[in-house]
């Protein structure tokens, strides 16, 4: 099992490079991995995760690749090059990505119900059912094409752990400390309940780049994510996974 300070992801929500590093600095040794998503990708390219690869950290690459498999699985290729440690996409790519991934570290993430989402606006894409069978159902999906793990809220974590097992990553946005603004986000739960709930990892942005002293904000929901820990593999030492 990864130390738990390899656990909280910091989205780097930003604008620019020089922004990035800003934040990268001021978070210093106590966070390890980076969210790269669309704003920053789209801004500087692949130039700031080779940055951020070269300084010793870790780089969730979040633009959600969906495309025609050979299309996507020659992007992925570009992204393990790139030394991306994770990266998402959707349904129709997934084997095609983990194939293109092969036996390297790069860990093929599904996307599958964005947090920004709540049930009424899922049914107005045209889905069937709750919102919950949705999520398992890609979920399962995608562990049978050989992902490493899903993207999901924490709510629906218990329900993938009890029907998928225990042996995938669950990466859950989307988490706020009590008392933060919910922002964008529909299905909010606290460092601790993600934890608890069985993911394996956490985003946190806004709270933490957006505090007075961001390295503060990151150590408290470090201590958040160690006290829930623990108190988990106290309560159910057979339940600790071990996907990451």
């Amino acid at each position: 099992m990864a130390a738990n300070t390899h656990r909280l992801i910091v989205a780097l929500d930003v604008s620019s490079a020089a922004a990035a590093q800003k934040i990268v600095t001021s978070l210093g040794e106590s966070v390890h991995i980076y969210k790269v998503g669309m704003q920053l990708y789209t801004a500087e390219g692949p130039q700031v995760v080779r940055d951020l690869v070269g300084s010793g950290r870790q780089v969730f690459l979040d633009l959600k690749y969906h495309d025609i498999p050979n299309t996507v699985a020659s992007v992925v290729r570009e992204a393990a090059q790139l030394g991306v440690s994770m990266l998402t996409g959707g349904a129709k790519m997934l084997r095609a990505a983990v194939e293109a991934a092969g036996p390297k570290s790069l860990k093929i993430l599904a996307v599958t119900v964005l947090t920004s989402m709540d049930e009424s606006e899922l049914q107005q894409t045209g889905v069937s059912g709750n919102l919950v069978d949705q999520v398992l159902r890609l979920a399962s999906t995608a562990l049978d094409a050989g992902c490493a793990g899903v993207v999901s809220s924490a709510r629906e974590v218990r329900a993938l752990r009890a029907k998928l097992g225990h042996n995938f990553l669950i990466v859950n946005p989307g988490v706020r400390p009590a008392g933060a603004d919910h922002g964008d986000q529909a299905r909010v739960v606290t460092p601790s309940e993600a934890i608890q709930a069985g993911a394996t990892h956490i985003v946190v942005g806004r709270p933490i780049t957006a505090a007075k002293d961001p390295a503060s904000a990151a150590r408290a929901i470090q201590q958040e994510i160690n006290a829930a820990a623990e108190q988990t593999a106290k309560d159910s030492s057979p339940h600790v996974t071990s996907a990451y």
